[in-house]
């Protein structure tokens, strides 16, 4: 079975953007580990806000990649980056999964998060903390206090910047 990873950036009180969907706080000096993360993974899922966030970056950044955005309200079959999923994201998570491939990413947002946590989608979450308190901003998960999980510390690694990236497996989420 195919493993989702979500590897993202955060904030050290846990925003992966401003309100605005702004990330300009986020460091692009050096790779950190990017480029050998993106080797791994054959496929991209992301919300629709967050695909609307990086189309407004410039030229699609995920070319190579089969993309699939998330949303409820958007019927759209596909553009030229992208197929969109609307409806069963269960049964078409769990089809994706067992289908012949690389790992999958998911980029984002924190509602698409929430969901493959509540769920039991993410086997591999990729922190890249920044040493920077927002204060507000879109939240890493959207907030749901039935998602208490635990997690199992994989690796970490430092930045002489002051990025830490550390790398959980996915243990259980606690039943209640």
């Amino acid at each position: 079975m195919r493993s989702i990873q979500l590897f993202i950036a955060t904030s050290l009180d846990g925003y992966i953007a401003r309100t605005s969907g702004d990330v300009d706080w986020l460091f692009t000096d050096q790779d950190y580990g990017y480029t050998e993360f993106f080797e791994q993974v054959d496929t991209v899922l992301m919300g629709r806000k967050t695909y609307e966030q990086v189309l407004g970056f410039g030229e699609y950044p995920y070319h190579g990649k089969k993309g699939y955005v998330f949303s409820k309200t958007q019927q759209q079959q596909q553009d030229e980056n992208v197929e969109f999923v609307s409806a069963d994201w269960v049964n078409f998570l769990n089809q994706l999964r067992r289908a012949q491939g690389q790992n999958i990413w998911l980029v984002g947002g924190s509602e698409l998060i929430r969901f493959c946590f509540q769920h039991g989608f993410v086997d591999e979450l990729i922190l890249s903390i920044h040493p920077i308190i927002l204060g507000n901003g879109i939240p890493l998960i959207a907030h749901d206090p039935a998602l208490e999980t635990l997690l199992k510390l994989q690796h970490t690694k430092t930045y002489e910047t002051g990025l830490l990236q550390v790398t959980y497996a996915i243990q259980k989420q606690v039943e209640k």
